[in-house]
Order: C-alpha cells, then structure tokens, then sequence
C-alpha cells in the first residue's frame, strides 16, 4: 500500500518522452476533431496522461498551447502545399512550371481546407505580418510558410513573363483572399454538401480567373 501511495504523484510528471511535444500531440488530435474551439489544456493533459498542473511548465495558458498548434498546422499546410508543387512541376521548366507551381499551391490550400477541416481552421489568425515571417514552427521543407510560399509562385510568374512585374506588389493577397474564400464556402458555408468533384471544377475555374487576372 505504501509502495502505491508514493507512486501516485508521478502522475503529475512525464516519464515517456517530451512532454510538450506530447501536449502538443494531444492538442493537434484536438484541432482535427474539431477545430480551435476544441484545442483545451486539460484535455490535452488528460490524453498525454498527466495533471494538468504539469503542462504548465511547457504551456502558461491555454492561448499558449493553440499558438503552439497553430504553428503547426501552418507547417502541414505548407508542407501539403509544397508536395503539390513538386507533382505539378514534375518535368516542366519555365512558364509551364511556374503556371504549374502557382496552381498546385492553390491546389494545395483547398485540398488542405477539405480534408483537414479542423487544422485548417484553426492556422488563423496568422501572424501580423506573414510575409516576413521566419519562425521555422510555421513553415515546410523550404522554410517558407504558406502565404511565402504563394509569394515564391508569384515570383515565378514574373520572372517567367506570365506576370508583368507592375502588377506583382499586393498580388499574393488578392490571389489569397480568392481561394481562401472558396475554401470557406466549402467547409463551412453553401457549397459545404456539394459534391466533390463539382467543388473541384470551381477551384479549378477560380484558379483560371485567378491566373488570368495577374
């Protein structure tokens, strides 16, 4: 009995590993279900198998640990985004690649927004100014985060002559706002029953007026 008694406040600390890597698991699982509004400190404690006093050291508050799981959904978005680019561009060079690059992060955007509904929203807000953002937590492979990597498509479109450079300043949040607001239609306004392959002919058909509006 004596020998339990003392075993009984181990719980209060993480014997199996990283800690804040583990709330930090448990968070993202949260996210996925249902979004930021379900991203709860205690919650994640319970899951990683601990008190919630115990996260205390790695997260100060609850607003801590979202900004935490934010970082890293706007990874896995990045990293979706970056993989998009890679097929597309796949034996393209030139023009053909940097329309190719552009559409795939679009792509990529939408097809994250479907498919992880949670995550997706729970990247926003952003950072205040995303363009020079270089905290590594936020970003995938090439260390640019998800609206950086839409500036580096862009870029290419200029440098490719598909873009004429006059137009390139401010570009990145007009194509932004386009597909992010599509994205919302899907997962959580009108067309959010529509579906698949009809939501798919839209994005694909944004992304013509998108392309054709540079």
């Amino acid at each position: 009995m004596t020998a339990k008694a003392s075993e009984t406040p181990a719980r209060g600390t993480y014997r199996h590993g990283d800690l804040r890597n583990a709330l930090l698991q448990a968070g993202i699982a949260l996210a996925r279900e249902g979004g930021p509004e379900a991203i709860v400190l205690r919650e994640a404690t319970r899951r990683a198998g601990v008190v919630p006093n115990a996260a205390y050291r790695h997260f100060a508050s609850r607003g801590d640990l979202v900004d935490a799981v934010r970082s890293a959904a706007l990874s896995e978005l990045a990293c979706e985004m970056e993989a998009g680019v890679a097929r597309a561009t796949a034996g393209l060079d030139g023009a053909d690649a940097a329309r190719a690059a552009l559409r795939a992060v679009g792509l990529g955007y939408l097809k994250f927004a479907r498919e992880q509904q949670g995550l997706f929203l729970t990247t926003f807000p952003f950072p205040n100014d995303v363009r020079v953002d270089t905290d590594p937590a936020r970003a995938g492979a090439s260390g640019l985060n998800p609206f950086q990597l839409l500036g580096a498509a862009l870029d290419r479109m200029v440098d490719t002559g598909l873009m004429a450079a006059s137009r390139r300043p401010g570009a990145e949040f007009l194509a932004w706002s386009a597909v992010h607001g599509l994205a919302l239609l899907i997962i959580d306004g009108p067309l959010r029953h529509v579906p698949t392959p009809f939501t798919g002919q839209l994005a694909q058909r944004l992304l013509d007026m998108v392309e054709q509006g540079l």
